[in-house]
């Protein structure tokens, strides 16, 4: 089991505390501004990628290197409206749950903007209920999978694709965005996401990020598949 290093309470803000917000829990960090977050205009070449969190958004928009793009971990039902009216592009990545709730645990320790995780049992149950900060991982993974099948401008990738076979993923997303990288282009890119250059690099490690505690868990861990869920779940949660 993964030690807690213990936090300085009298002098960390009390964390955020998760509300039913349409369905889906949130805080109000995402919500206090939300007529503005809906009236969001976009452009018809922005590209949007969407993920439920910690299921690979920064492996994501590392692999484009397209005009604006925009990141986001809301639901397909909370996306502004003027994405499909502009018919962006959006790309969406999804990952396996195990290993997703065991890398939103090591997030949620380390990222004092969260909410109280608790201890890891009560933590997966809450996953599996869907009490999480962007709702449930089921539903967010379904909603833009059943959205995918009537959206052409979206491409569906998967977190264990890209690390399986991160060239492939480049051209298949190359194509999607209609690129003309050229093989060498396409083979820097593919050096920069690499896990161990990701960890090294400021722009994808977070480090000037003041609300994370670094000394608990790095931001970029492991980027395994089919692996982080083995350090925490018990033979029975698996």
């Amino acid at each position: 089991m993964a030690a807690d290093i213990p936090v300085d309470k009298t002098t960390t803000p009390p964390r955020p505390s998760l509300f039913d917000f349409h369905g889906v829990s949130m805080t109000h960090s995402f919500t206090d501004n939300w007529e503005k977050v809906q009236n969001f205009q976009a452009r018809s070449d922005d590209i949007l990628i969407a993920t439920y969190p910690k299921a690979g958004t920064d492996l994501a928009d590392s692999l484009d290197s397209s005009p604006r793009l925009i990141k986001t971990h809301l639901p397909v039902q909370m996306v502004p409206k003027s994405f499909w009216e502009q018919k962006c592009r959006v790309v969406y990545v999804a990952r396996n749950a195990k290993d997703n709730a065991v890398s939103f645990f090591h997030f949620d320790r380390m990222d004092l903007c969260q909410p109280e995780r608790g201890d890891w049992n009560s933590y997966l149950q809450r996953f599996i209920d869907g009490k999480m900060l962007f709702g449930s991982w089921y539903d967010h993974v379904t909603g833009w999978w059943e959205k995918n099948q009537s959206h052409p401008e979206i491409h569906y990738m998967f977190f264990e694709d890209m690390v399986e076979d991160t060239g492939r993923e480049i051209d298949k997303l190359s194509s999607f965005l209609g690129s003309n990288s050229t093989a060498a282009e396409k083979e820097q890119i593919r050096h920069l996401v690499q896990f161990d250059n990701m960890k090294k690099n400021d722009m994808t490690n977070y480090s000037s990020f003041v609300d994370m505690d670094f000394n608990i868990s790095p931001f970029v861990r492991k980027g395994k598949t089919y692996d982080n869920f083995k350090e925490l779940m018990s033979c029975h949660q698996c």
